[in-house]
């Protein structure tokens, strides 16, 4: 177990809580764990030690939305996705996260005006979101990115957000294919020494936190209509690019 101290542990608490939030379909939050767990730990440690605890969402997320998922779309985004988490295992051992941050970066915020220019201008997407090739690329987007930052939720539900899936079925695919997804990264983190048995009890410490985030976020998207939900989404996968480029360097410490 880590030895925090009370401001180092309310850190940890609101970070698990982001994941439980980001995993009831608020995916753009994950940015949150994202920054707090690379401050508590080194960033590449930071990611073996966020990853059962993003196990431990994805099987809550997978009970409670499990009618919702669209399975056409996981099968879609499954073999793209697993390719881009071996890529991205490769480059883990290649480069630096902050090397490689600000390239993902710019990748959320592109696809965040595209999708913004869908929502005004929905005519010019109306035979790009379905083709393989789009799939393809978000997917390999997406795996790359979650095996060295843990932070693909925005891609994976920029693209989602992108051939329309109404908000359940957003959140029920999602839920899905994270599990397969970070199941299939253990080994792989294992493998690059980022997990370790000692930050296991932590990770046990902090799942009634994740609990707590899951069920505030879930409360939340039952609330809100789909175009505002759709809205919030696009505003965070935003604020997480501009932060993976470094717009907002106040926030680069606590």
């Amino acid at each position: 177990m880590p030895h925090f101290t009370l401001f180092q542990w309310f850190l940890a608490i609101i970070g698990a809580m982001g994941i439980g939030v980001a995993k009831s379909g608020f995916s753009g939050v994950s940015l949150l764990h994202v920054l707090i767990f690379a401050n508590l730990f080194t960033a590449k440690d930071s990611t073996g030690v966020v990853l059962p605890m993003l196990i431990v969402g994805d099987l809550c997320a997978v009970f409670i939305f499990r009618r919702h998922a669209r399975w056409d779309y996981v099968r879609r985004l499954l073999p793209p996705t697993a390719l881009g988490v071996m890529i991205g295992a490769y480059l883990f051992r290649m480069i630096s996260e902050a090397q490689f941050k600000p390239v993902i970066g710019a990748v959320i915020l592109t696809l965040t005006a595209l999708q913004l220019l869908r929502l005004s201008r929905p005519q010019l997407f109306e035979h790009v979101p379905h083709r393989l090739w789009f799939a393809w690329t978000m997917g390999l987007a997406a795996g790359i990115t979650t095996m060295l930052a843990n932070a693909a939720g925005p891609i994976t539900a920029l693209y989602l957000l992108a051939v329309a899936l109404p908000k359940f079925e957003l959140v029920g695919t999602s839920a899905w294919l994270f599990f397969v997804v970070n199941c299939f990264k253990v080994p792989f983190s294992a493998a690059n020494g980022v997990i370790h048995l000692d930050t296991l009890l932590l990770n046990a410490a902090l799942v009634p936190a994740i609990l707590c985030g899951l069920f505030a976020g879930r409360w939340l998207v039952t609330r809100l209509p789909q175009r505002l939900f759709d809205t919030f989404l696009l505003v965070f996968a935003g604020l997480a690019a501009a932060r993976m480029l470094g717009v907002f360097r106040i926030f680069s410490g606590f």
